[in-house]
């Protein structure tokens, strides 16, 4: 592991594996860089894979009494890591939470990417019903603890096949989540309330995007998975997984990702 004091005034845990072109991978919500262990290994041929947890999260910082932390503050944390590693431009992937955190970098920060990808989230904003359900989550999270919520919240994120099939994942994504602080969960929840409709930010975006799919994601409607199409969007699903593609076909989704940044290497060769 490694720690970067970063100018947003937290430190960031991160990962770092391979060379090559960066590419910065942004885990879901009450989750940590642990959810891209599996996955990891096969981005080794693809580039220099940076994979941070989020403020709050698994080593990060929480910061402060700050009761929420929005998209926008995720995503100059996300620049200022850059600032920390040097690096001016990155590809960067967000799974669910990270895909929210990656589209406030998009609107922030377009010339900082080479590359935009949603895994397993979306550009639309909460439903009125959702937004409900986050209020009800940050108060779980503050009346009976991180380990209550966490453990009603793990089992939806995975295919109902892979729930009977892989409980070992589930375990280990409890286990993951149980590392959130309080503050850091109940703050992204109130966070992800906020986020306003980001489909206009996919729709301007002039660089590959890559939009990617559970076909058993039950955290995702399939109406809101693929919110923009066009020459410069990849729109995949991945068969039989749920909302955690990266543990439950860490192989295929990376293949995914390394295809989509290959075949946009050689059209900016042409």
């Amino acid at each position: 592991m490694n720690k970067k004091q970063l100018s947003t005034g937290i430190s960031v845990a991160y990962e770092e594996a391979g060379k090559g072109e960066p590419i910065v991978l942004l885990h879901g919500f009450c989750g940590s860089r642990r959810y891209w262990e599996e996955a990891l290994p096969h981005f080794a041929g693809i580039g220099r894979t940076i994979v941070p947890d989020l403020r709050g999260h698994g080593d990060s910082d929480a910061a402060g009494s700050e009761e929420r932390y929005t998209m926008e503050d995720l995503a100059d944390d996300v620049a200022a890591l850059m600032d920390e590693l040097n690096l001016p431009k990155i590809a960067l992937f967000g799974h669910s939470l990270g895909g929210y955190a990656a589209l406030a970098f998009a609107e922030k920060y377009p010339h900082r990417l080479t590359a935009l990808g949603l895994v397993h989230s979306t550009a639309y904003p909460d439903t009125e019903q959702a937004k409900e359900n986050r209020l009800k989550a940050a108060e779980t999270i503050r009346t009976q603890g991180v380990d209550a919520f966490v453990d009603g919240l793990v089992p939806k994120l995975f295919s109902p096949a892979h729930r009977e099939s892989k409980p070992e994942l589930i375990a280990k994504a409890k286990e993951i989540g149980y590392g959130t602080s309080p503050e850091g969960a109940a703050g992204c929840a109130l966070g992800m309330r906020a986020r306003p409709d980001r489909v206009s930010v996919l729709q301007r975006l002039n660089l590959p995007i890559l939009l990617l799919a559970g076909e058993s994601d039950e955290v995702i409607p399939p109406e809101k998975r693929f919110p923009v199409s066009g020459d410069n969007v990849t729109a995949i699903t991945l068969e039989g997984v749920g909302h955690m593609g990266m543990m439950e076909a860490p192989e295929a989704l990376a293949g995914c990702i390394g295809s989509f940044m290959e075949r946009n290497r050689r059209t900016d060769r042409v």
